[in-house]
């Protein structure tokens, strides 16, 4: 909390600055590069939709000239043209847009790609929160880049009022042993330098599998059946008629099953790094809690 408010008055600083001297804006990302710009951008390209939702959050919505496929929050953002995907983004067509600013989900970048935009000399800023803290800090810093930092610091404060609500609230609760799954054919989770596993720490639970050294390692069934863990976890997808949480319903005597643990939580909330994982985290802090309730025998029939 300490940094934050630095950030802020650090902020509110190099604004008055920037305003009276007309300096060069310069930020570092989440790869620890510094980014400078001349001028606030204007002209802003996003190749993820959690940067979409954080330049909108930042005050620069309408400074966004294109985006990539399920940027769709807010709505806005539906009316933005659309350059590629998360795997590749047509240059041709970005380019044309002539942005002075990328914002890159450093994850899915193609560093190919990125590499010869970086020889056209667009400046690229890398957005990848790793920690719930992250997210009112990440717009924070977008506001400084394109000169929106009351809108920004406003944002920002109200996320991070939002954070330490969660946290002053679960920070003594009883433990919950979560395990959360991404995805179901196949199986994988997250490790403790994903986001979703600080927000499961937020909500005073244990990750089954925060240790493993890889990010997003796919896990056997067998594994999770071992951990038994006391309640299973999936960002909900959209286009899927059941959930893929379903699964677990066959091993009746798993933890989690027994007591009715099983939760989908809407994966544009819990999923995505951007503002609105704060709403995801609190879904799944209440939804932890309802997995103390259930303790001492306190089960429930599936």
């Amino acid at each position: 909390m300490k940094r934050f408010r630095w950030m802020m008055l650090g902020a509110a600083l190099m604004g008055g600055c920037v305003l009276s001297a007309q300096a060069a804006i310069t930020v570092q990302d989440d790869a620890g590069d510094t980014v400078t710009l001349e001028q606030p951008a204007r002209r802003v390209v996003s190749l993820s939709p959690h940067v979409t939702e954080m330049l909108f959050a930042a005050g620069g919505g309408d400074r966004i000239v294109g985006t990539v496929t399920y940027s769709e929050y807010p709505p806005a953002a539906k009316n933005i043209p659309r350059i590629g995907d998360n795997r590749s983004v047509d240059l041709e067509r970005l380019i044309a847009l002539k942005p002075d600013l990328l914002v890159v989900w450093r994850h899915n970048a193609s560093s190919r790609q990125m590499e010869q935009l970086r020889k056209l000399g667009i400046p690229l800023f890398y957005s990848e929160p790793h920690k719930l803290a992250d997210i009112p800090e990440a717009v924070l810093r977008m506001g400084q880049l394109m000169g929106t930092e009351a809108q920004a610091r406003q944002a920002a404060g109200d996320l991070q009022r939002q954070l330490d609500g969660l946290t002053s609230r679960y920070r003594n609760r009883p433990p919950v042993r979560v395990f959360y799954q991404v995805w179901d054919r196949p199986l994988y989770t997250l490790n403790e330098r994903h986001i979703i596993s600080d927000a499961i720490r937020v909500c005073g639970g244990e990750n089954i599998f925060a240790k493993l050294p890889m990010a997003a390692p796919s896990i056997t069934q067998e594994a999770v059946l071992k951990e038994n863990p006391d309640a299973i976890v999936s960002g909900d997808r959209r286009d899927q008629k059941v959930s893929g949480i379903e699964i677990w319903k066959q091993y009746p005597s798993m933890t989690a099953v027994k007591r009715g643990n099983l939760f989908a939580i809407d994966g544009d909330l819990i999923n995505r790094a951007g503002p609105r994982i704060l709403a995801g985290a609190a879904e799944l802090c209440a939804r932890l809690d309802e997995a103390r309730g259930r303790r001492d025998g306190k089960e429930i029939r599936q």
